[in-house]
């Protein structure tokens, strides 16, 4: 199985980043650090695998982002001491491992491996998911109600019943709903609410 060779170093701390480039210097693997999210999107690599201190909402601004360019990369997060519901979290919200620090190079080689495999059957999935969800991300909160109602199987009437608003209101929301989410018809908006896992 190829790893990728190219791992990309996202960490605000400055000692750890290079705690972390120093326990690798003898791998092979090729570490690029980056202080935070904004420093990566500005430089965003073609191929890698991301090594993200999970901190903040940088593992939610990296999977928006992906999600905006489609540029999947692999995630495995990382924390000090990181609570089992952190844990969870991360890799539902996209990464595809999860590491305590302080951890030695076979640990993370170790966990590269795993990403790889776990990359190749959910990264399609992921990345769906993201796009996705940039594309609901657009609809204002009236928007999404419609959006709920028509995945619902609701017309338009029932809909309006339901929000206080009239038929004809719905419709047009239901149009800027479409036109911004880039649907051509309401079963594909139906998908692009499933895969962001607003409906089930």
């Amino acid at each position: 199985m190829s790893r990728r060779n190219n791992l990309l170093l996202v960490d605000s701390d400055f000692r750890r980043r290079a705690a972390i480039s120093h326990c690798l210097s003898g791998s092979g693997l090729h570490v690029e650090p980056f202080e935070d999210t904004s420093e990566l999107f500005n430089r965003w690599p073609r191929d890698g695998l991301l090594l993200v201190h999970d901190s903040g909402t940088s593992i939610a601004d990296l999977l928006q982002h992906m999600g905006q360019t489609g540029d999947w990369l692999p995630i495995i997060a990382f924390a000090e001491e990181p609570s089992p519901r952190r844990i969870v979290e991360a890799v539902l919200h996209g990464a595809v491992d999860y590491m305590v620090w302080p951890f030695d190079e076979r640990q993370l080689i170790e966990s590269m491996d795993v990403a790889e495999e776990r990359a190749k059957s959910v990264a399609g999935a992921k990345l769906r998911e993201a796009v996705a969800r940039s594309r609901v991300e657009r609809l204002t909160k009236r928007e999404r109600e419609v959006l709920a109602g028509v995945a619902g199987g609701l017309s338009n009437r029932l809909i309006g019943e339901k929000l206080n608003i009239s038929p004809r209101t719905v419709e047009i929301h239901r149009a800027n709903m479409l036109n911004k989410m880039g649907a051509t018809h309401t079963s594909e908006a139906i998908r692009i609410a499933i895969e962001a896992s607003l409906v089930g």
